[in-house]
């Protein structure tokens, strides 16, 4: 009955649950671990770890692990290595237990049982628990003892948990390590006992001499014993050392280039190519030009393909680095070398066409990377080779749809988009040869070959309207069938289609779409398509799309955001036929535009629910909505001029105030709003893009945008009218020389350029305000409306998913009741945090550091004012902490000195590793009751009846006057 309860409980139970909910779940296991039957005991104790991802405070997982270790003490050994198998899961919370000698006590009496499972098991436990004990003597003492055992399980059980404590504790891994060393070199010792000895010996990195005396003896061992599991097994350990230590990778990757040359074993060859490839990603720095040279000369010397292919992949993966750049250099540095004449770019030349397309592939890629790293000027000949072997290989691998040819050609296809972005004039014949090869490729090669074109796409204008001929009659002919890799491919062609028609789709384009997705009926792939037209702007198509979508959907909620979509689609739509100098069409598409987006936010609003939202959605929505005001507003402020000109004493009344704006009339006051105004917006954008902290980097950069649309009208009112004198174009001049990743970028930034330079040749040649001041802010408004809004990635997907939760102590049984202290006392305030994710953590960015911002207000006082001394009036604090295993604790000493209720507000922002702070939230509050002190208030009682008497003895004094 217990775990029915249990069970219904733990499947219910959300991340919005009180502390009282986490209560009675660990009591529902609790009484699973008191039961009688072993099944039910065993169900309660894997439970566990579910318990602690929804409830990750110490408080519930310290009393958790002391009822665990309680189980360990008294049950049999299944139980123990049910608990052990709990503890190894949630090894992130281990820090978080409270009573750590209490906890370990309790495993640690196991240690002195008869039976050795029952003390093979416990020394795992204590091998687990090392991140929390690393200094425990007495299990360091067990652990020596028991390497010692006569039993198998316990010794290798030992052997876990010494290499646990070694990797920790540097104490135990110098005091460990001749131990293991006499173990190893000891003819008692049985084979497989020592080679599970060895890979302890890569711990042995916490100081040079530890490490040097490791590397000794790993030396020793390679020579001394050649059979080919010790070699195999020695020589990773001896890289895994290296790469620990860092003083040792120079040495240790000449050691494995000698026996990837002279030794005859293909497995030995192979694990010098594993751990080379290892050291190659994680220190390319260190990697000589002789280094280089000597892999390559392997390579071509070798006949086998498999280990050809390995070392090609290590060589693919230094090209990409700093190595090959270093390698190139000094090459270049002799007399009469040059880049084509190396070994290692004759060595990729010869594999671009080899029949194995692994190597083919690797070859490409070194092939593409020596191209795009080396500036020479002479490196014609070098493209051509790239462009060739990319040729062949999307060739060989787009006619093969295993899952080996599709690895490749996605290798291919990333080569193909890294040499259009490094070498522009590449990339029209790459893609011509990719518009050249969709038609006879197989299904799933077209999905990712359309991808590519859209990356190459995205990046240049390199898709014209020529090609979209070729593209529009492909699509003619694909997805006859109803297909997973059908409804993928016309996703990936319809959007390079938006991609390739940078204007408006013309109605024949639109027909073949919407024909061709009337045959293969399935909403998911429509919404797909009808997404995609929205983040490239073809608001047309995307507002057909979401229509016919809108029946197809069982929920009210997904009715209502599809609803929103197609209203927003609509909204933008009306800009479509907006012209320069016609500002009253402009103010009636604006008009047009906000009734759709009214419409649109009204959806958006009933389409959110708590579990989702909408924020992101909402907020952006709701500065384009007021940007779009804005606009509107700022039109009708310049026409002003015209329907009310400055009256004729204007000059009267500025030369009288001093000021020489007033002669313009009321238009001076109005923009100085419209400037605020703009000002006002750009700052609400940098705060939605601050809370965006799993938003992708196009979603920001289109944040970004339009914050930068706000500032530059803001800048043009003041350099035109307000301030011309005092006017700088330098800071905004720059804005157009970064790379855009994007056809909306592109266009937005020649917008800026164009603005800027016709700001810049009216200031300070015509006085404010003339018809052409107002002129050019009007022709920047509808330019800038001229471009597609694009709605990106975030606005429809979230990637990744990043919250944090907080808990406060002291904290009340109520939310509404203060927490009493008294006034002459500090409030020591606990905050503690856990950083919770999705199923991506880390996709974009990672937490650094947590900011904790503690402030306090006062509510209501309560009795006398008294004197008190400014600083203690207000609490204002901020401390950062850094997360481990996503959990962080700090606190917060707090004075209420004055009496009376007292709010306090916690807020988390976040720290990236790019130190840039993003503000995350969340927002806690609690309340404080601050009292007087019963010494004070004491004091202050007497002093009152003392005062008493006194008053009256002077009320009779003034009585006997009269």
């Amino acid at each position: 009955m217990a775990s029915n309860s249990t069970k219904s409980f733990l499947a219910d139970a959300g991340y919005g649950e009180q502390e009282l909910d986490a209560n009675s779940a660990l009591m529902e296991l609790d009484k699973g671990l008191r039961s009688g039957k072993l099944g039910e005991q065993c169900e309660a104790v894997v439970r566990f770890p579910r318990l602690f991802q929804k409830y990750p405070f110490p408080i519930l997982i310290n009393s958790a692990f002391l009822k665990l270790a309680d189980v360990f003490r008294v049950g049999n050994n299944f139980l123990r290595l049910c608990v052990l198998k709990v503890t190894q899961q949630s090894e992130k919370h281990l820090e978080k237990i409270l009573n750590v000698d209490e906890f370990v006590k309790r495993i640690f009496s196991v240690i002195h049982s008869n039976d050795p499972v029952a003390r093979a098991i416990t020394l795992r436990m204590l091998g687990s628990l090392a991140s929390i004990i690393p200094e425990r003597k007495n299990a360091h003492h067990s652990i020596r003892q028991s390497l010692d055992s006569h039993d198998n399980v316990e010794v290798e059980a030992a052997v876990f948990a010494a290499a646990n404590f070694s990797a920790q504790s540097k104490d135990f891994a110098v005091g460990i390590c001749n131990k293991i060393s006499e173990m190893i070199q000891g003819l008692a010792t049985p084979v497989d006992l020592k080679l599970k000895l060895i890979p302890i010996l890569q711990h042995m990195h916490h100081d040079a001499i530890l490490a040097s005396s490791a590397r000794q003896l790993l030396q020793q061992l390679v020579t001394s014993y050649p059979s080919t599991k010790m070699v195999i097994v020695s020589l990773h350990t001896f890289t895994l050392l290296a790469a620990s230590s860092l003083v040792d990778t120079p040495k240790q990757i000449q050691l494995l280039l000698q026996y990837l040359k002279n030794d005859p074993r293909k497995a030995v060859k192979r694990l010098a190519i594993q751990d080379l490839k290892l050291l190659a990603n994680k220190t390319p720095h260190t990697w000589s030009r002789e280094n280089i040279q000597a892999l390559c000369e392997c390579a071509l010397q070798t006949p086998y393909d498999s280990l050809k292919l390995g070392m090609l992949s290590v060589l693919s993966t230094l090209s990409g680095t700093i190595a090959v750049k270093h390698y190139f250099s000094i090459a270049s540095g002799n007399v009469g070398s040059s880049p084509r004449s190396s070994d290692l770019v004759r060595l990729a030349q010869e594999c671009c066409y080899h029949n194995n397309r692994g190597i083919a592939a690797h070859g490409v890629r070194v092939l593409t990377n020596i191209t795009v790293s080396c500036q020479e000027k002479d490196l014609l000949a070098l493209e051509q080779d790239a462009v060739f072997g990319l040729e062949s290989l999307l060739v060989l691998c787009s006619q093969d749809d295993s899952p080996g040819a599709q690895a490749m050609l996605k290798i291919a296809l990333n080569c193909m988009v890294k040499l259009a972005k490094g070498r522009p004039h590449l990339s029209q014949s790459v893609v011509e040869t990719l518009l050249t090869q969709l038609h006879s490729a197989q299904d799933a090669a077209r999905i990712l070959m359309c991808h590519c074109l859209a990356a190459i796409a995205m990046q240049l204008p390199v898709l014209g309207d020529g090609m979209l001929g070729d593209l529009v009659e492909l699509y003619k002919v694909i997805g006859r069938s109803a297909t997973d890799k059908q409804q993928e491919l016309l996703v990936s062609l319809a959007t390079v289609i938006f991609v390739a028609s940078q204007k408006a789709l013309s109605a024949e384009v639109k027909a073949v779409i919407k024909q061709q997705l009337e045959s293969v009926s399935n909403g998911w792939t429509v919404y797909r398509i009808a997404r995609q037209a929205s983040r490239m702007g073809n608001h047309d198509m995307a507002r057909e799309l979401y229509q016919s979508l809108l029946t197809q959907v069982a929920s009210e909620h997904f009715y209502f955001w599809l609803n929103s979509l197609k209203e927003f689609s609509h909204a933008e739509q009306c800009f479509t036929g907006l012209q320069e100098e016609n500002y009253s069409s402009a103010l009636s598409c604006i008009a047009e535009s906000l009734k759709f987006y009214h419409k649109g936010i009204a959806s958006l609003t009933a389409a959110s629910t708590p579990l989702n939202p909408l924020s992101f959605q909402c907020e952006f929505v709701k500065l384009r909505i007021d940007l779009l005001q804005a606009f509107s507003q700022l039109i009708c402020t310049c026409n002003s001029l015209k329907t009310s000109p400055p009256p004729a004493i204007a000059t009267t009344i500025a030369m009288t105030l001093g000021n020489d704006l007033q002669r313009c009339g009321r238009i001076s006051n109005q923009m100085k709003q419209s400037m605020e105004e703009f000002r006002s917006l750009a700052s609400r954008y940098g705060d939605l893009y601050q809370a965006s902290f799993d938003a992708d980097s196009a979603t920001l950069r289109n944040v970004e945008l339009q914050q930068q649309s706000c500032l530059l009208i803001s800048h043009a009112i003041e350099a035109l009218i307000l301030d011309p004198e005092s006017a700088s174009f330098q800071e905004y001049g720059s804005t157009g020389a970064a790379h855009a990743d994007s056809e909306y970028e592109r266009r937005m930034m020649s917008v800026y350029n164009h603005v800027l330079e016709e700001v810049e040749s009216l200031n300070r040649k015509y006085t404010p305000v003339s018809y052409m001041h107002t002129a050019c802010l009007c022709n920047a408004i509808i330019a800038l409306l001229k471009v597609p809004l694009s709605f990106q990635r975030y606005f429809f997907q979230k990637l990744q998913s990043t919250s944090i939760k907080l808990a406060l102590s002291p904290s009340p049984r109520n939310p509404a009741e203060p927490i009493a202290v008294q006034n002459n006392q500090q409030l020591a305030l606990k905050v503690e945090g856990v950083v919770q994710h999705g199923s991506k953590p880390g996709l974009f960015r990672k937490i650094q550091s947590v900011c904790l911002n503690v402030s306090s207000t006062l509510q209501s006082k309560s009795g006398q004012d008294y004197k008190i001394p400014i600083d203690n009036m207000t609490n204002e604090m901020e401390q950062r902490v850094e997360p481990h295993n996503d959990y962080f604790s700090t606190q917060f000493l707090l004075n209420f000195a004055i009496l009376g209720t007292h709010n306090i507000t916690v807020e988390s922002s976040v720290k990236d590793a790019n130190g840039i702070v993003w503000k995350t939230g969340p927002r806690t509050t609690i309340f404080v009751k601050s009292l007087e002190d019963p010494y004070s208030q004491q004091i202050r009682l007497q002093q009152q009846q003392a005062q008493q008497p006194l008053q009256q003895q002077q009320q009779r004094n003034a009585y006997t006057r009269f």
